[in-house]
């Protein structure tokens, strides 16, 4: 077990700390208040810190899992900007 190993790309924190190591983020959430810490995004994210570490599996996927817990607060919105779509447009006829 190495608890050591640095994620890909560090996570931001809201205080702007960063957490660069997996014992980075295992001290972030053993620090959080109890009642924080049970909820169930924080359950998943240090469940799949573990798996990880004791595995030696990818860093991306206890970053995932504490990115998810980070932001489970904050509601996805999409906007109608971008690339128009072509749907629904008829073709035009061939001439033959």
């Amino acid at each position: 077990m190495s608890w050591s190993r640095e994620f890909d790309d560090p996570i931001s924190l809201p205080d702007d700390r960063s957490l660069t190591t997996q014992r980075d983020a295992a001290d972030y959430i053993t620090g959080l208040p109890k009642n924080e810490a049970a909820a169930p995004e924080w359950q998943a994210a240090i469940e799949a810190l573990m798996l990880v570490v004791e595995l030696v599996g990818p860093t991306m996927m206890a970053r995932i899992g504490v990115m998810r817990a980070l932001n489970r607060h904050q509601v996805r919105e999409f906007t109608d900007t971008g690339k128009k779509h072509h749907w629904g447009k008829r073709k035009l006829k061939r001439d033959q």
